[in-house]
C-alpha cells in the first residue's frame, strides 16, 4: 500500500515548496532588514516562507486524505493564466494600473470551466477596487491610474 493517499495534494505541495525555495534564494542577495525597517527582501522572503508553509500543509494533507489522482493538464487555464501574467506587466505602462487589472482579471476569469459573465463582471470589480485600496490607497505606491494610452500621466 503506497502513503500517498493524495496524489493531486503531494504534487501539489511538492510545487508550492519547490517555488518557495527558489523564491527564497533569488531574495537572498536583497538585504533582508528588520520588521521596523524592512529592506528590499523582507516581502519576497516572508512570500516565500509563506508558501512554503502553504506547500508543507498541502503536502501533508495529501498524505493523509484520500484522493484522485491527476487526470489530466488543465491546458487552456494555463495559457490563459500565463499570457494574461505577461500582458500585465507589458500593458502597466502604457494603460495604467486599472485598466490593465481590470483586463487581466476579466480575461483571467476565461480559465475556468464554470465562467459566467455575471461572476466575472462582478470579480472584476471587485478586485479592481481592492487592489486600488491596498497598492494606492493603503501602501501609497506611485502607480498610474491610467496609462498614456488613456490620457493619463
Amino acid at each position: 500500500m503506497s502513503f500517498v493517499r493524495n496524489p493531486k495534494d503531494v504534487l501539489s505541495g511538492l510545487l508550492f515548496i519547490a517555488l518557495a525555495a527558489l523564491f527564497a534564494w533569488q531574495a537572498l542577495d536583497l538585504p533582508i532588514g528588520t520588521s521596523n525597517r524592512m529592506g528590499p527582501g523582507y516581502f519576497p522572503m516572508v512570500l516565500s516562507a509563506g508558501l512554503g508553509v502553504l506547500g508543507i500543509v498541502v503536502l501533508f494533507n495529501g498524505l493523509r486524505t484520500q484522493g484522485d489522482a491527476p487526470s489530466s493538464i488543465a491546458w487552456r487555464a494555463l495559457i490563459i493564466l500565463t499570457s494574461i501574467i505577461v500582458f500585465f506587466g507589458i500593458a502597466m505602462r502604457p494603460l495604467g494600473f486599472m485598466p490593465a487589472l481590470a483586463v487581466s482579471v476579466f480575461v483571467s476569469t476565461l480559465a475556468s470551466q464554470k465562467f459566467r459573465l455575471s461572476t466575472a463582471i462582478i470579480n472584476t470589480v471587485v478586485m479592481t477596487v481592492f487592489c486600488w485600496a491596498v497598492f494606492i490607497k493603503g501602501l501609497g505606491l506611485p502607480l498610474p491610474l491610467l496609462g498614456p494610452w488613456l490620457g493619463g500621466y
